[in-house]
């Protein structure tokens, strides 16, 4: 094979893994009844795909080939078992061939959808919902889980595997739960979607720094969800904050993938239409009188995305809305966030005092933001020894490529 044609092809294939994992996983886990079946075989059937592409060209539809593969294989080994359990499983895959569940009366026919209702069961706990949703929908690491949850990766490998075996033992059913008991779930399902948009929006590992296909995703989920749960305020509050951030993502980044902050950001760049579109959720969202902290956050996104320049910003409104925030979720990432507004609204001292703090707490280790914040402040107070101390110690903990350059970008300004 040429090496342009080899290089097409291991391209489509790992553009082909981040969009259609969740996609593939999920109609495994209908058919077949067993989690840990569906991420066998749709790690095989990719396993496969990197055997077989190369060698045959990329297909149409590569998703409808990698779930035709990965089920193939599945019916294959259960056929050749002996079980009455697997027997069952095989006629359950052979009777729904077109992927509908006919045991689900929500109306709701996203397999993806349902994956997050069956992760988000109130059995589990909800670390245990999030982690497990993200490793299953999106397919991301468990050290790239464990980063977004700030613990160590065999923690989080632990909580993965009891997740599952709970969910095997208890035999929590792979569907939407009936109206009644949406409620229940609720939050872990905003939750869930929230971090899958983080993961996507500001990905806590690799070459690139926006992920494009899981904003979308989550973008999409969300949308499905609200129209599930057309009273739920939290849910349109959500929506509108993931348009609201989306709307600045193609002026985050440069031609050559350089992180741009958000006071330098071309704003004709933004996408007025998603702007528009979130401000409106937000505003149907807060007629309900009932604002929560999806709500809160997309308030002050839209403080940031209806200011015509940086210097219009209203820092002393934000600041007001993070202190809100941490009234509702008291977590130190929140509080970092609260410290950057008040420097804003009232100088980098007093920013500085809420960092400092955090520091001495030790809530936050190894999380690169709240050196990077300390130096940035430190920067603006012309305490340049200390910040460029800081800088490096940012610099050692982050894990993106985007942002190591930034950072070492703003050390070089300094040295």
């Amino acid at each position: 094979m040429r090496p342009d044609r080899a290089g097409a092809v291991d391209v489509a294939i790992a553009d082909a893994f981040r969009n259609e994992w969740g996609r593939v996983v999920a109609t495994l886990s209908r058919a077949t009844g067993d989690w840990n079946l569906a991420e066998v075989f749709a790690q095989d059937a990719f396993s496969r795909a990197l055997e077989h592409l190369p060698r045959d060209g990329v297909p149409r539809r590569p998703g409808a080939w990698l779930t035709t593969t990965a089920r193939n294989r599945a019916l294959d080994r259960l056929r050749r078992s002996t079980t009455g359990a697997a027997k069952l499983r095989e006629a359950a895959m052979l009777s729904t061939p077109d992927g509908r569940n006919s045991g689900d009366d929500s109306g709701i026919e996203d397999d993806r959808l349902r994956l997050i209702f069956t992760c988000c069961h109130p059995a589990l706990s909800i670390e245990a919902q999030v982690a497990l949703t993200l490793r299953t929908l999106a397919g991301l690491t468990t050290g790239e889980i464990a980063r977004a949850f700030l613990v160590a990766e065999p923690t989080m490998a632990q909580r993965l595997v009891r997740a599952k075996q709970k969910i095997r033992n208890a035999g929590i059913p792979y569907r939407v739960p009936p109206a009644h008991l949406l409620p229940e779930r609720t939050g872990a399902v905003l939750g869930v979607l929230y971090l899958l948009f983080n993961e996507g929006y500001t990905a806590t590992a690799g070459a690139d720094l926006v992920r494009s296909d899981l904003c979308a995703e989550a973008i999409r989920l969300a949308r499905t969800l609200a129209t599930l749960m057309p009273d739920e305020p939290e849910a349109l509050g959500l929506l509108a904050l993931m348009l609201l951030h989306d709307a600045r993502r193609a002026a985050r980044v440069d031609d050559a993938g350089e992180l741009i902050p958000l006071e330098a950001q071309d704003r004709a760049r933004w996408d007025r239409g998603a702007i528009d579109e979130g401000i409106a959720l937000l505003d149907a969202a807060l007629r309900r009188g009932e604002a929560g902290a999806y709500q809160i956050q997309a308030a002050i996104a839209a403080c940031h995305a209806t200011a015509p320049d940086a210097s219009a910003t209203d820092w002393t409104e934000i600041a007001a809305l993070y202190r809100e925030l941490a009234r509702r979720i008291p977590t130190p990432v929140v509080e970092l966030n609260r410290a950057v507004a008040v420097a804003m609204a009232d100088g980098p001292e007093a920013g500085l005092a809420i960092v400092n703090a955090l520091e001495a707490s030790g809530a936050l280790p190894g999380y690169h933001l709240l050196p990077a914040t300390r130096a940035d402040l430190l920067r603006r107070l012309g305490r340049n020894d200390e910040a460029v101390l800081a800088y490096r110690e940012a610099l050692a903990r982050t894990t993106t490529e985007a942002e190591r350059r930034y950072l070492s970008r703003r050390l070089a300004e300094l040295t």
